[in-house]
Parts: C-alpha cells; structure tokens; sequence
C-alpha cells in the first residue's frame, strides 16, 4: 500500500454479536460483507465491512485496510477471501492484524514484460513469488523483463529484482519463467529436415544413376 492510496484503503466496519449462516446470507443482502478480524494474540473481532467498497479494494493483491471499528483504528491485511464457487459473491472475509513497519510474507504475483527472441515463448511456471516485505508498503506485482531473451534461458526467483525493503522469503532456486521455442515449431523444422533430406537423397541416387548410364 502506497502512501498516495492511503485513504482509499479506509473502511468503516461493524462489530456484530450474531452469527449462523442465516444471518449471513441478511448481511450479504444489506450489501455487507461478514469477516473476521485476528493475529497478534487478539481474541477474534467479528465485523461487517461495507460491500461495495471493499470488494473494489480486493482488486488489489495483497490489500491491506485500515478499519474504523467504531471508533478504533485496525491496520489488517486480507488474508483469505471465500466466495460462491457459482455466483462468485463473497461471503467472508479473513483480516490478519498488522502493525506499520512490522514485516510480514506475503506471495506477490508476477508481471511479465517486454517480449522474448522472435520464435520463442515464454512460460511462467510460478505466477507468485513469496517476499518478506512490511505490511504498509507491499508491492502490487514484481516484473520480470524478457525482452530479447534465447532459447533456453531460465528465470528463477533469486534473479528477481526486489523493490527496496523486500526480500526473498522462498527458495531462491524457484523456476519462475523459461524461454523454450513451441514445439510445433521443433515439429516443423524437423519436418523441413527430413523432407531436405530426402530431396538430397533422391538427387544423390539420380546423379549417380546418370554417372552410371
């Protein structure tokens, strides 16, 4: 979380005392959305947030908001997110309590850029990466530049550039990205190969039939 989307990220929430999916199900068509607040030693706080807004702010990776529960200031940091496997409606939320300046892990999506040596594909074999970061200043992504790069190249989590203040919390040996060339296009050539091989074949036996005549 930048400074500059500091206020965005402030949500008023309500404390609630019932529970039971039926009053879930009420809460969620009020246009709110029951969660759980937790972490560092704290008994559990049950809250309703605001639907609409905080759903927009779930569009980032890895957000972090800052609660108003009644009258007390909560920094948390959206941990698990449960939705209607059909609908796709959320209906709860985990909030882990944080601290500013405290670190935390967190796994941070990958961005690929730019585009690989002409002919060649790049597969992202992990699309998150898991950083030690602090809890307020958590990047949205990390990029990892492919431009011009060969047949063969292998991109792995320690060949990452981290943005400053974080650092590898996973196997630094992690495979993140591979430029290999398709294998229909392999196909292809072997094809041409075989197919130039044989048209030489056919005139080596033709010249030497006519070297015979």
């Amino acid at each position: 979380m930048s400074e500059d989307n500091k206020d965005d990220t402030k949500v008023h929430a309500e404390l609630r005392t019932s529970f039971g999916k039926g009053f879930a199900r009420r809460l969620r068509a009020a246009g709110k959305i029951p969660a759980v607040i937790y972490g560092h030693g704290e008994a559990p706080v049950h809250v309703a947030l605001p639907g609409h807004q905080v759903a927009l702010l779930l569009r980032r990776a890895n957000a972090v908001l800052e609660l108003d529960v009644e009258g007390t200031n909560q920094l948390t940091l959206v941990k698990d997110v449960q939705k209607d496997p059909v609908h796709q409606v959320i209906e709860h939320i985990d909030l882990l309590v944080v601290k500013k300046g405290e670190k935390i892990e967190v796994d941070v999506p990958i961005t690929l850029v730019g585009e690989s040596f002409p002919g060649t594909i790049t597969n992202l074999d992990n699309n998150t990466v898991l950083l030690e970061v602090e809890a307020t200043h958590i990047p949205q992504s990390i990029e990892v530049d492919v431009e011009g790069l060969e047949d063969g190249t292998h991109i792995t989590a320690a060949d990452l550039k981290l943005p400053r203040g974080a650092s590898l919390a996973g196997a630094p040996d992690m495979l993140i990205a591979a430029i290999s060339v398709p294998a229909s296009t392999l196909a292809a050539e072997d094809e041409i190969a075989d197919a130039d091989a044989a048209v030489a074949a056919e005139q080596s036996e033709e010249s030497s039939e006519e070297a015979s005549a």
